[in-house]
């Protein structure tokens, strides 16, 4: 089922070693593209006055060419680029994740379409139980070495 593949971690870290290695391929072409990305999993900074910011929509375009283009570059698993935005081109430093990349464009025309969904971080809370610490200080105690570490 396409639900279990798009959200599988696996499936996940091949997209953006994709994404990563295509971008980097354009940069080495000296290839202007586009992005298609998901508004809220970007970061500004500095961040954008309310009446730019209000202007974007969840899924937002940004095409990276001449000096946007020549900042562009790719560090720790996001795609960092300066920009100006407005009539007043107020600047920024945009960092997109690379999987919050859902298309690549060149000339109007997708060459990668990335459906996967960055998989949540699982955390289980860590219980101590009382038969597991007894265990541990059991094992510990059977290493005539320990003894040394113990208070008489």
């Amino acid at each position: 089922m396409l639900e279990n593949i798009i959200q599988d971690e696996d499936f996940a870290r091949l997209m953006k070693k994709n994404i990563e290695e295509l971008i980097a391929l354009f940069f080495q072409k000296e290839q202007n593209f586009g992005i298609l990305c998901k508004i809220e999993e970007i970061t500004f900074n500095p961040q954008l006055p309310e009446e730019i910011n209000s202007e974007f929509r969840p899924l937002t375009l940004f095409f990276l060419a001449g000096y946007t283009f020549e900042t562009a570059r790719i560090e720790d698993g996001y795609l960092i680029f300066e920009a100006g935005f407005g009539s007043d081109n107020f600047g920024s430093v945009v960092s997109v994740p690379l999987l919050s990349i859902i298309q690549v464009i060149v000339d109007e025309t997708p060459v990668l379409i990335n459906l996967a969904i960055e998989p949540a971080v699982k955390t289980e809370p860590k219980s101590v139980d009382e038969k597991g610490v007894k265990n541990s200080m059991a094992s510990f105690l059977s290493n005539p070495e320990n003894s040394k570490f113990l208070k008489k």
